[in-house]
């Protein structure tokens, strides 16, 4: 029962983010205004890891039998893993562009181009594998140079990390089939601003959109795959398993706060940043209303 239900919950996060995304493209999602925009969905995904890692993930993993100071160093060198990983596709990211276009003035291409990858939408992935997701329309008001070369390298990346967001959803429905429905919400949650990047990159290098959202469904069906190896592992580690949930919960913590709430940190305007803060509230609410579901249930 619990494989049927973390194979189902993997393809709803993996595969259902995707289609989602599409359809917010396809109904004209806009960034201004009132409407609920990218910023708004990374302030929503946002409120979801932040209360999925504090309220859930890490209470489970506390409630057991280990010290909580060898689950606080989990956590802790979670983050830093993390981080490191991070910054080191960052260097693999501007090396790899220093060689395929010409240098800016003083900084070089390195800077400019991975400014362009964020607006891109293929911003650096962590092991995690959260690339940033970014306003898809900015992509196209910025894309004026070469076509982007990397939608490969896009689809592999999307892959790796949602065998990653797999592993983790698994490892919280092995604790607790309430966990585990939450967990799979927060990673949807936050892969639909995600993909919407992913799509606008596809479809700069490719017209078929069709073929796009394919390519980006096939990515997201690896969810699953990562759910199946997870279950498999963290069945035969059980005893582990409070410090999985501790390394699940770096792993939304960072990418909350490392990758999501630093695209919210602009300049603007008093309404909308009360706006951003209502989503991150609606966030964390919506994870707290399908904890109170899947409790019911």
């Amino acid at each position: 029962m619990t494989l049927v239900a973390i194979i189902l919950a993997t393809l709803a996060a993996g595969i259902g983010s995707v289609w989602l995304a599409a359809l917010l493209m396809g109904a004209g999602l806009k960034g201004g205004g009132g409407s609920v925009g990218p910023q708004r969905l990374l302030s929503l995904a946002a409120g979801a890891l932040l209360a999925t890692a504090f309220m859930h993930l890490l209470p489970e993993a506390f409630e057991s039998h280990m010290d909580a100071h060898d689950l606080f160093a989990t956590l802790l060198v979670g983050l830093v893993f993390f981080f490191l990983l991070d910054k080191a596709e960052l260097w693999h990211h501007g090396h790899e562009h220093s060689h395929g276009l010409p240098a800016a003035s003083g900084h070089g291409a390195t800077g400019h181009d991975h400014a362009a990858a964020v607006l891109q939408g293929r911003a650096h992935a962590h092991p995690h594998g959260h690339d940033h997701a970014h306003d898809p329309e900015h992509a196209h008001a910025h894309h004026h140079g070469p076509k982007v070369a990397g939608g490969w390298a896009v689809l592999t990346g999307d892959s790796v990390h949602c065998f990653g967001d797999g592993i983790l959803i698994a490892s919280a429905f092995v604790a607790d089939m309430r966990l585990g429905v939450i967990a799979a919400f927060s990673v949807l949650a936050h892969e639909v601003p995600h993909h919407m990047g992913d799509l606008v990159v596809l479809r700069q290098t490719s017209p078929n959109r069709r073929m796009a959202l394919v390519k980006v469904s096939l990515a997201g069906a690896v969810t699953a795959l990562g759910g199946l190896v997870g279950y498999f592992l963290v069945g035969q580690l059980h005893d582990l398993l409070p410090y999985f949930l501790a390394v699940a919960s770096s792993s939304f913590v960072y990418v909350a706060l490392a990758d999501l709430i630093p695209q919210l940190q602009k300049r603007l305007s008093a309404r909308e940043t009360m706006a951003q803060i209502v989503w991150l509230l609606v966030g964390m609410g919506l994870v707290m209303l399908v904890s109170g579901a899947a409790h019911i249930h």
